[in-house]
């Protein structure tokens, strides 16, 4: 395979891109000087070298191993709060919001509705000590499903519902999802801060 072939290989790889994007991004590449082509190789270099996940959130930010996160380590974070939502994209879309001062997680992708098996990337396991450890140790009070109004977001809020039910029964949480201030279809990440309030407000 050729290094412009490899290289759009590569780029296919990335969310939303598809053939001939990728082949774009190459040619502009080529037709870049020497210099940005480099800058841009030490900054990929440079992203997988300082940023890490945080062990709480599993949020990617610019730290240590096994520090935390800013709102993880934050006291006037709301311990008795946790906002479930799918990617690192939609926790900055509900922070731009200003509308929520709890705790995050991050489930790191959706549960397919085509297979009962749940991929290795979504977080279940992590999720549920993560519940327990809030509930013995920070009186939990309430879960938030914040997900994509999409089919697959809906069949992962079931979902979650489903195994989460255990410990809410046992710890008597409430466990809510996102108001209709989203419109069906809405990704997360896509939403504006006011649209989110609005979902925030009205979850139930």
């Amino acid at each position: 395979m050729n290094p412009i072939d490899q290289l759009a290989k590569i780029f296919k790889e990335f969310p939303g891109i598809g053939e001939r994007q990728a082949k774009r991004f190459v040619y502009f590449l080529l037709h870049k000087n020497p210099i940005y082509v480099k800058e841009l190789g030490d900054s990929i270099l440079a992203l997988k070298n300082s940023i890490t996940l945080c062990p709480s959130c599993f949020l990617f930010f610019q730290g240590n191993k096994d520090d935390l996160c800013t709102t993880c380590q934050n006291t006037a974070t709301d311990k008795s709060l946790l906002l479930i939502v799918e990617k690192d994209a939609d926790f900055e879309s509900v922070k731009k919001s200003k509308t929520y001062n709890g705790m995050y997680f991050i489930l790191g992708g959706l549960v397919p509705i085509v297979t009962k098996e749940t991929p290795s990337f979504v977080r279940t396991k992590e999720l549920l000590k993560t519940i327990e450890e809030r509930a013995t140790k920070n009186n939990l009070t309430e879960v938030v499903l914040a997900l994509s109004l999409s089919p697959q977001g809906e069949n992962t809020d079931m979902y979650l519902r489903e195994i989460i039910n255990p410990l809410q029964t046992k710890y008597s949480f409430r466990v809510v999802s996102l108001g209709r201030g989203l419109s069906t279809g809405t990704e997360l990440e896509y939403s504006d801060s006011e649209t989110i309030k609005n979902a925030l407000q009205n979850r139930s």
